[in-house]
């Protein structure tokens, strides 16, 4: 049993050079395998052709609440062309993002609903991105939970220990990284907690949130395993359990993955 990396960007610019070498390199660093997760129409078709290309990658694909306002149905069309493959296990990451604004709230909010239809009609989970916006979050899933059956996940969660419960009734999943090891991590560590063990999972979201020691640096999927030693210690589990935990956990939410 080895790490499986639920969120990376191999497709962002500060990687895409050396994705190759660095993929060739996961058996090495203990990785079973990664998925390269789009956020707009150009990083998910190079997800999906990373994807098509490497036996250890997979691809979730979708249209980020930051780029909302270029979503419209040809780019849906160009999504469901691309999840024909088997190597697009999810659609992803989609959600709405308070912090920015970089796209209007209300447009975040209908593409977030769209894609939601969109994942339920291909028959796919949905890769969440939530920032400053869980309760609008909550609304749109509850309103839309007739179409959430095929599963989520709350990428990168930074919710409270509260909002663990109130997405535990649509069966969530949440996926932590980098920032369970920075030394301000109480918030996180509190709801790491308060997952249920067989709704977690581990991610890097490489190039960014980098764990500590590496802070300040470009983070890559190999720190995936500096994730796992934390949540580990912090659920004071083995790390032979916490790797095989949350490598079942990532399989039986992402049922494309082999």
């Amino acid at each position: 049993m080895m790490l499986i990396d639920t969120h990376c960007h191999l497709n962002d610019e500060k990687l895409l050079p050396e994705a190759d070498g660095i993929i060739a390199n996961f058996p090495a660093c203990g990785i079973e395998s990664a998925i390269c997760v789009g956020y707009d129409m150009p990083s998910s078709e190079i997800a999906a052709e990373l994807a098509s290309k490497h036996d250890r990658i997979y691809a979730a694909i979708g249209i980020h609440p930051h780029d909302a306002v270029t979503a419209d149905y040809d780019k849906y069309e160009r999504l469901a062309t691309l999840s024909s493959s088997q190597k697009v296990v999810a659609i992803g990451e989609i959600g709405l993002d308070y912090h920015y604004d970089l796209s209007p709230r209300a447009i975040q909010k209908g593409a977030f609903r769209e894609q939601i239809e969109l994942a339920d009609a291909l028959g796919l989970p949905i890769v969440l991105h939530i920032r400053e916006a869980y309760e609008d979050a909550r609304q749109i899933l509850f309103e839309s939970r007739r179409y959430l059956n095929n599963g989520l996940l709350l990428h990168c969660y930074s919710g409270s220990k509260e909002f663990v419960k109130v997405f535990g009734e649509l069966d969530a999943y949440f996926a932590f990284g980098g920032a369970i090891t920075f030394n301000n991590a109480r918030h996180n560590i509190e709801s790491l907690q308060a997952v249920p063990r067989d709704r977690l999972l581990l991610e890097t979201d490489c190039p960014y949130m980098t764990p500590v020691p590496h802070r300040g640096e470009v983070n890559r999927p190999e720190y995936v395993a500096l994730v796992a030693k934390r949540a580990a210690e912090v659920l004071d589990m083995s790390a032979e359990d916490i790797e095989s935990m949350t490598t079942e956990n990532a399989k039986r939410l992402f049922i494309r993955m082999k």
